[in-house]
């Protein structure tokens, strides 16, 4: 960011950080923020974003902004009931993609066939240089014909652990080999239907040992500043979930004083 939206970020948080405005109260709107802090309203959505990737404000609505309110408990309750599953039939079956559909009752409701989508394991890893960038591929999708920043990642293969997956993708992909990953989180993209469990790794270090081995995989490959990744990810030049997750994780924890590596 530039030298005026370094400032209006650093306005932001001191107002947080001080009370001005305490956690669960609504900022104000954008253009009361443009115009009080002398700042055009695109810069102010990038300033904003990062705010949001770091965890100082979270979005309401459109362009609503409020500061966290950390004192919401998040304790699992204990009253809820799983779903019964009775049965499940396979409509498509390959290597790539599974279709069933699943014989389920929900407490309290009648019983149906709900669709699931299984999809492979995959692993992906944000590895960080010592300059602060991110080592990334610049690649096209086909699906939603689109060209997009990605993270290397890819299929965990039968019998391998997902971190030898990680470090694998990002050697064949980019032809930098990381110094070593720490896992962060596990996740599914898309709960309600899809079940593809994302494994997150991070990393500070690579030497670079070669070209790319996975021409179908590799794109542009690029050491990324991660002060742009806010930019990138305002502008939908991020693409995929695990991306997202990695650099959200990586922006949060620098944000909260900590290192990449050993928050998780």
């Amino acid at each position: 960011m530039g030298p005026k939206s370094e400032r209006v970020y650093r306005t932001i948080r001191e107002w947080i950080a001080t009370g001005k405005y305490s956690p669960g109260s609504k900022l104000p709107s954008e253009r009361t923020l443009s115009e009080d802090l002398e700042i055009g309203r695109t810069a102010l959505r990038q300033v904003l974003a990062r705010l949001v990737a770091e965890g100082v404000v979270e979005v309401h609505g459109r362009s609503s902004y409020r500061v966290p309110d950390r004192s919401v408990t998040t304790e699992a309750p204990a009253d809820v009931e799983p779903w019964q599953i009775h049965g499940e039939r396979a409509l498509y079956d390959n290597p790539w993609v599974k279709l069933s559909l699943v014989d389920v009752e929900p407490p309290g409701v009648k019983r149906f066939e709900h669709h699931v989508v299984k999809l492979h394991h995959v692993a992906i890893a944000a590895v960080i240089d010592d300059q602060d960038r991110v080592l990334m591929m610049w690649r096209y999708r086909f699906v939603p014909d689109a060209f997009g920043w990605e993270l290397p990642g890819g299929i965990v293969d039968p019998g391998e652990e997902p971190l030898q997956t990680a470090l694998r993708e990002v050697e064949e992909e980019t032809g930098w080999r990381p110094d070593a990953l720490q896992h962060v989180v596990t996740y599914q993209p898309m709960v309600g239907m899809v079940d593809s469990p994302h494994e997150i790794f991070v990393g500070h270090g690579a030497r670079l040992v070669g070209e790319p081995t996975d021409l179908e995989e590799a794109g542009h490959i690029a050491w990324v500043p991660l002060s742009d990744i806010p930019g990138l990810m305002a502008r939908g030049e991020l693409m995929g979930s695990g991306t997202l997750v990695a650099l959200l994780h990586v922006l949060a924890s620098r944000g909260a004083g900590a290192s990449p590596t050993n928050a998780a």
